[in-house]
């Protein structure tokens, strides 16, 4: 099929945009080159399957692919995220949504988690072969009984020696029956809520894992399935990062998948458009094409027009995720405007083309089917909302977990290099009014003068610390002149500011919290950890 000329106009702009280089359009070109060969001639066909042939992935594996943004030491080609989004544009200007859904599953979802959170040892075992194409992955989150409400899920993983016992099922899971693994939410700590979840890898053929094929409106040729847990046993090895951090995980990377899932609408808007506008020159009424009727014309340029702000708003959103700016506000403004744009756009588009959009020969008709599970995959409309809402009428604020793991391993190799006990790198002294053990934030501010390790200031030794207590109020830790103060309210320029609720952070002083684990789930921020490194070693451990 040729390039449409809509599609050229609508992709014209591309060619000197701010963030795309020459060498972005040169990939774009091989990217089209590949789809025009490869996918499009065989669209209906997979469709009618219902299935992608394996050797799809692997020739996509084979051409770099679905290695773009991992490292080279698995095989990668560690591309920048824009070099991600040209390939993601033209997986859907393809008008082949169900690729785009097994492929984006695979490559940013299933294997992302490995990437960002796994061992050394996973990593190695799954990343090669999911960035060749041998491998397929699938990430399974959603239940019969828990959609977007992921902190209740039910499926469980019990420890039993150094394996993990699985029971429970999950629902709607892409790639779940052809994959050849899955990441699987389970709850290793049923009492503990969200923070009892953790994400296991689990190969396909394990004993007491099975899985059923489910039939579906739209994305015909990805298979969508049901998966079963029966008593399935998997090392202890296959966990991904952390036991009881699954649910952070999940939730830092929805907004990746919420971001993919924007440019996948808007890039599958402009497919339906391009479509539309040839169909509107090459179809006449009343003797004339039906692009000289004033209706169509002006709807036309409607939709064109609003895809357009979208289009820029969710480059706004790409240019922050590449700067690594953790855009949970952004992210899922995109995907809440992408997706339903995208509904609106293939529903008017069909309408132009009459009773032949309702034919299934016709592409609108497959876009139309396509586009409708947008509001509903990676987080509801309803769900994007009320994100949203937290982040600008409660003035909630996400932090990244990933990059608190991070941070979180630097401030501990830090430590363990100048030879202190992480359990003792938040620690402070006790309250020099008293002689009980301080038990709360105030009293334990109050008690660091006491714990001085006076072996351990010079003369050059100062700072100014600003402690954000929620609950009990703000303070101000002055060290200078081998001496420290303690003084209710922020004064000064801060060296570094640390923020907390005031429970919390009892908690870790107190050794009740674990202060990596506390910092890691953004229980407690810290803005420069070098001095905060400094500062925690001048004092003693509360015993």
């Amino acid at each position: 099929m040729p390039l449409l000329n809509a599609e050229l106009m609508l992709q014209s702009n591309n060619m000197a945009h701010q963030y795309f280089s020459e060498e972005h359009d040169l990939f774009r070109q091989s990217v089209k080159q590949f789809i025009q060969q490869d996918i499009v001639p065989n669209i209906k066909q997979w469709e009618n399957d219902q299935k992608i042939p394996r050797e799809v992935f692997r020739k996509m594996g084979e051409l770099g692919f679905l290695g773009i943004n991992f490292p080279e030491a698995y095989g990668g080609t560690n591309n920048d995220f824009w070099t991600t989004v040209v390939y993601l544009e033209e997986l859907a200007k393809a008008g082949f949504a169900g690729l785009s859904a097994a492929v984006s599953v695979h490559q940013f979802m299933a294997t992302n988690h490995i990437l960002q959170a796994g061992s050394e040892e996973l990593k190695q075992r799954y990343l090669p072969k999911s960035i060749s194409g041998e491998y397929v992955g699938s990430i399974a989150i959603t239940e019969p009984g828990a959609g977007s409400d992921v902190a209740n899920i039910l499926t469980t993983a019990v420890r039993d020696g150094d394996f993990y016992v699985i029971n429970g099922s999950k629902t709607f899971i892409t790639n779940g029956v052809y994959g050849n693994f899955v990441t699987v939410a389970c709850k290793t700590d049923p009492s503990a809520g969200a923070a009892g979840i953790s994400l296991i890898v689990v190969d396909a053929g394990t004993a007491g894992y099975t899985s059923n094929k489910l039939d579906k409106m739209g994305w015909k040729s990805s298979d969508t399935g049901e998966l079963f847990f029966d008593n399935v046993r998997v090392p202890v090895g296959n966990r991904v990062g952390q036991e009881g951090q699954g649910f952070f995980y999940i939730m830092e990377s929805f907004q990746l998948e919420r971001l993919v899932t924007g440019i996948l609408g808007v890039a599958g808007s402009e497919s339906a458009i391009a479509i539309t506008l040839n169909y509107l020159d090459e179809r006449s009424a009343f003797n004339k094409p039906l692009s000289k009727f004033q209706v169509l014309r002006h709807k036309m340029v409607d939709l064109i027009t609003e895809l357009e702000v979208t289009k820029q708003f969710v480059y706004h959103c790409c240019w922050k995720h590449a700067n690594g700016q953790f855009a949970v506000k952004e992210c899922s403004m995109a995907k809440l405007k992408a997706s339903e744009l995208s509904k609106t756009i293939v529903d008017e588009c069909l309408q132009v083309f009459g009773g032949y959009g309702y034919m299934t020969e016709y592409p609108i008709e497959r876009a139309y089917r396509d586009a409708r599970v947008g509001t509903i995959v990676a987080g509801t409309t309803e769900i994007m909302k009320e994100i949203i809402a937290k982040t600008v009428i409660d003035k909630v604020s996400y932090e990244s977990v990933y990059e608190n793991m991070r941070q979180g391993a630097e401030a501990a190799a830090e430590v363990e290099k100048a030879e202190t006990p992480l359990s003792a790198t938040l620690n402070t002294p006790q309250d020099s009014t008293k002689q009980t053990t301080p038990e709360t934030a105030r009293e334990i501010l109050y008690s660091l003068p006491n714990r001085l390790k006076i072996d351990k200031v010079d003369a050059q030794t100062a700072g100014v610390f600003h402690f954000k207590m929620d609950g009990e109020g703000d303070f101000t830790i002055t060290i200078k002149d081998k001496k420290v103060t303690v003084e209710e309210g922020l004064v000064g320029d801060p060296t570094c500011e640390v923020k907390a609720k005031a429970a919390d952070y009892a908690d870790i002083e107190l050794g009740k919290t674990n202060p990596q684990m506390a910092f890691m789930m953004g229980k407690i921020k810290i803005s420069n950890l070098g001095e905060m490194m400094k500062f925690m070693g001048l004092f003693a451990k509360i015993k």
